[in-house]
């Protein structure tokens, strides 16, 4: 079906319901309208890193990680497999009458919003802090979700819009304060470039105002440019309650149906919430039209055609249930797995370890056993899970392997009848009778996520309040590392953690592991053992714990993020060891337009491993008028080459990326030349000393 046939099949339909049955179909949680054969329909479901909230499905990696990845095709056939997923339980839904809240095939995700401060703790949902990457990675996730088909395979949603990263305690009534520079360099990006190419069918509004005005209800941001300059056709939703914010925290209108008015008339389709309740007294009180209720009803049930929802036989209904959770899904499960692991440090390649050896592992830590810490959060449930100490006993079946808790994840009470409140003793012995000892550190959603609502001394409603790890970790931490010489360390979380310099300075290597997916564990035994050569790369700036980073509530982008970090990072974005080496020569320019540039390199394993290697394009690039990055990345490709083995990697460099943004918002040619750089990681001083590797680079203007 195409887009101008569902419009009309949408018109023709919305022309047979009275006003008040309009109003009703606006909600998220749509009623049936039986008389014309309507039946309900739930909008709000989850997909970020598969079919959420909905019974068992197959738990990837949360978005941050794969965002290590840095592997747009990867992250398509992940979007694939969760759409294929979905269209496996709509059906069912569907078939036994079951239209409630997360059982419908409209999924609320990408978060592609910019991970500016590390301390935010919904960072986890996004693909990390640099516009490009965000851009890129969300745009395949997309064409994953929706597919290609006749009709919708599932619909995708970019959120939250827009200049929308934290402080979770105050997001209901925060403004977010930011300029023309900063907006059309940092912030908008993604969207654009998600509406425009990846053809999202969704966007969402964020809670919070953008310099003054509600998210929700933005003329400039949704009216002008989402409407207007970028062309978006498609269904925009609010945040959950955030039009309720408007007359309540904002205090943007004095009424419920005055807030209602002027979210529906700068075109927000869809109240996740019920606000638009009030729509029929706004309409009484002729604060909206007629016109205004059909022409969201229109945009809504376009895309309810085009998902096929009233076809005689529905598309992708020959979906086998066998499909779910199935052993092909488990498999690209598993290689985003590993592939999404970053190794951090080596020392004297320490790693990989001797997978038959009958020596004593320890694992160690809040995360040795945790399966929240694999799942991250907006997750499913899997049939099967592996915990890093499950991992290690599969992998190493002939070590003698010891599993203790140590400590909580940030709280430490003594004297406590609950009991499991003190473990540190049983940490330090378990690992002073190693000969290994596994740490299995990091945080959890019940730590960092969304609006958790507790605030303490280490977390601000799911932010956290610092870069080090909580002190009942660090405690544990410091400890083992007295009482054990070989240390491994594995970080869970989905943020930037200093695990401190004296862990730093004593473990033999450092992995972090995000929030992994349901086989995380056993992915990171298997890299520990050297099945694989680790691949993955930063999405984020790991910075030391003391960094002075800006206030949080400063949405302005100096000193934040590789771009326009002030002094250096721990490990910079972008970076990531291997068990090989690759080299880099004979890099050029081959064909240049005004809309893309084609660059080819030389890329050789000159190591013993076949791995995988993300070859990385930089750009760097001076303009008089305006402020601009150190760095920009403006290309990725994952290639796998066997020991020795050589290739010529070609990438296409869209020249959006190398246009300076001037204090106006718009882009333009820079007035100083342009430097594109290629290597294994961004051409910084941290990141060739932790490599020894430098990028190669040529002038291209």
């Amino acid at each position: 079906m195409t887009k101008n046939e569902a419009k009309q099949k949408a018109k023709e339909l919305v022309a047979k319901m009275t006003a008040e049955e309009k109003i009703s179909q606006l909600l998220y949680n749509s009623p049936a309208i039986e008389r014309l054969g309507i039946k309900a329909y739930n909008w709000w479901n989850e997909g970020a890193h598969g079919v959420a909230r909905s019974g068992t499905a197959t738990v990837f990696p949360h978005t941050i990680a794969m965002a290590a990845t840095f592997d747009p095709v990867l992250i398509e056939k992940i979007g694939d497999v969760i759409s294929t997923e979905g269209r496996i339980k709509y059906n069912k839904h569907v078939e036994y009458n079951d239209f409630d809240i997360f059982k419908g095939i409209t999924y609320w995700a990408p978060n592609i919003n910019i991970f500016r401060d590390p301390r935010w703790g919904r960072g986890q949902e996004t693909f990390g802090e640099d516009p490009y990457l965000t851009s890129v990675l969300g745009t395949s996730f997309i064409k994953g979700i929706q597919g290609d088909g006749e009709f919708l395979k599932g619909g995708a949603c970019s959120k939250h819009y827009a200049v929308h990263s934290g402080p979770e305690k105050t997001r209901h009534s925060f403004n977010a304060i930011t300029n023309e520079h900063d907006l059309f360099e940092t912030y908008l990006p993604a969207f654009e470039k998600t509406v425009k190419e990846g053809k999202v069918i969704g966007v969402m509004g964020a809670y919070n105002r953008t310099n003054d005005e509600p998210c929700c209800a933005h003329s400039y941001l949704v009216s002008d440019i989402l409407r207007k300059r970028w062309g978006f056709d498609g269904y925009f939703v609010s945040d959950c309650g955030a039009l309720k914010n408007i007359y309540t925290w904002h205090k943007y209108t004095e009424t419920k149906a005055e807030a209602a008015a002027i979210s529906l008339k700068h075109t927000c389709d869809l109240n996740c919430g019920e606000t638009y309740d009030a729509l029929i007294d706004a309409y009484e009180e002729d604060l909206v039209t007629d016109e205004d209720i059909t022409a969201a009803a229109e945009r809504l049930y376009t895309i309810r055609f085009l998902l096929g929802e009233f076809e005689e036989v529905r598309p992708y209904s020959d979906i086998p249930y066998s499909k779910l959770d199935c052993k092909e899904h488990k498999e690209l499960n598993m290689t985003a797995a590993e592939q999404c692991l970053v190794l951090l440090e080596n020392k004297d390649n320490f790693l990989p370890l001797d997978k038959n050896t009958d020596k004593r592992i320890a694992v160690v830590g809040p995360n040795a056993l945790s399966l929240t810490a694999l799942e991250g959060n907006y997750n499913a449930y899997a049939s099967k899970y592996y915990p890093v100490a499950d991992g290690v006993r599969e992998v190493f079946e002939n070590a003698d392997t010891s599993v203790e808790k140590g400590c909580n994840y940030c709280f430490e009470q003594l004297n406590h009848w609950s009991g499991f409140n003190n473990m540190l003793s049983d940490g330090i012995a378990a690992a002073a009778e190693a000969d290994i000892t596994i740490l299995a550190l990091g945080l959890d959603c019940s730590v960092e996520g969304e609006d958790t609502g507790f605030d303490d001394d280490y977390t601000a409603c799911g932010d956290k309040r610092s870069l080090f790890l909580p002190k009942t970790q660090q405690k544990l931490a410091d400890a083992v590392c007295d009482v054990c010489d070989n240390v491994i360390v594995v970080l869970m979380c989905g943020s930037s953690i200093d695990v401190g310099e004296k862990v730093r300075n004593h473990a033999k290597a450092i992995i972090h592991a995000w929030y992994p997916g349901s086989l995380g564990g056993l992915a990171t035994a298997r890299l520990i053992a050297g099945e694989f050569s680790p691949s993955g790369k930063l999405p984020v700036t790991i910075y030391d714990g003391n960094h002075d980073i800006p206030d949080f509530n400063d949405y302005s982008m100096k000193g934040r993020t590789y771009r326009y970090i002030d002094g250096d990072a721990l490990y910079p974005f972008g970076f990531g060891l291997s068990y090989t080496y690759f080299e880099y020569s004979d890099f050029e320019v081959i064909n240049k337009t005004d809309d893309i540039i084609t660059v080819s390199l030389k890329l050789k394993n000159t190591g013993s491993m076949k791995a995988k290697e993300i070859s990385q394009i930089y750009a760097s690039y001076k303009d008089s008028r305006t402020y601009t990055p150190h760095y920009q990345l403006c290309g990725v490709k994952t290639t796998e080459l066997d020991a020795g083995e050589e290739t010529t990697v070609t990438m296409d460099i869209d020249t959006y990326w190398l246009k300076a943004v001037l204090e106006d918002g718009s882009r333009v040619n820079p007035d100083g030349e342009i430097v594109l750089y290629a290597g294994g990681h961004q051409p910084d001083n941290v990141s060739a000393a932790l490599t020894g590797t430098d990028c190669q680079k040529i002038k291209i203007q």
